[in-house]
């Protein structure tokens, strides 16, 4: 008479059961004991096979993550995208309603940041390549264009502002602090750069921005009249 077979061992993943009202730390103070329970019995058994005093310690444990795919920017245009400090951005259009600069300063500022070369905060435009910039679509209108004269006057204004400085052979250096086109590690290599050319003085660019008080500047910025305003002078 032959007896019956041994009952198979079951396989695969066991509850682990709760801690007791004892608290019992031992039970869980093993992490292999526990992983054994979490994920079954063979790793029990290729720990025990190994070490069948079971003195062997769990070294380390291996962790795989899978990719997160990160969606893209969809941005209008060909030129990319910059990040800006949304408290400048907010002042910018405070200073606008204020008349506290120029609409010749503030498209003088846009069309400039808006032109850098990634990670480097630089704008390689000569003034006359800002001002026929400026004038393109104005030309195709036959609308009032702005002259160099005024671009440098603005760009003059913009460097006592901090919001831009130059930066030789024609080229402007933008305030990173304020708008950069690039990642954070190239914006931390450029500030440090410039911080240190000016030996990291807070009241000095790009640290201190502009304009300072609320004072009156030019009454050019009404963007709908197509009136002359180079006779108008300053209010305060």
């Amino acid at each position: 008479m032959t007896s019956d077979p041994p009952a198979r061992r079951r396989r695969g993943p066991r509850a682990v059961p709760a801690p007791t009202s004892a608290g019992n730390e031992a039970e869980y103070g093993d992490i292999l004991a526990v992983l054994g329970q979490q994920l079954g019995e063979k790793v029990a058994e290729v720990a025990a096979t190994a070490d069948p005093g079971g003195r062997r310690r769990l070294k380390g444990v291996h962790f795989e993550y899978a990719t997160d795919p990160k969606a893209v920017h969809d941005m209008a245009g060909g030129s990319g995208y910059s990040l800006a400090s949304n408290w400048f951005t907010q002042l910018l259009a405070q200073l606008a309603v204020a008349n506290s600069i120029t609409k010749s300063q503030l498209c003088v500022f846009l069309f400039v940041a808006g032109g850098q070369v990634p990670g480097t905060g630089v704008t390689p435009y000569t003034q006359q390549e800002i001002t026929d910039g400026l004038n393109k679509i104005a030309a195709q209108k036959g609308g009032k264009m702005i002259t160099r004269s005024t671009v440098n006057r603005a760009v003059q204004a913009l460097c006592g502002y901090n919001w831009v400085e130059k930066a030789g052979r024609g080229r402007i250096q933008l305030n990173v602090r304020l708008w950069f086109h690039g990642n954070s590690t190239a914006q931390h290599d450029v500030l440090a750069e410039i911080a240190g050319r000016h030996e990291h003085d807070v009241e000095a660019f790009p640290y201190a921005v502009g304009p300072q008080g609320a004072h009156q500047e030019e009454l050019d910025l009404d963007f709908g009249a197509a009136a002359d305003y180079r006779g108008r002078k300053r209010t305060g």
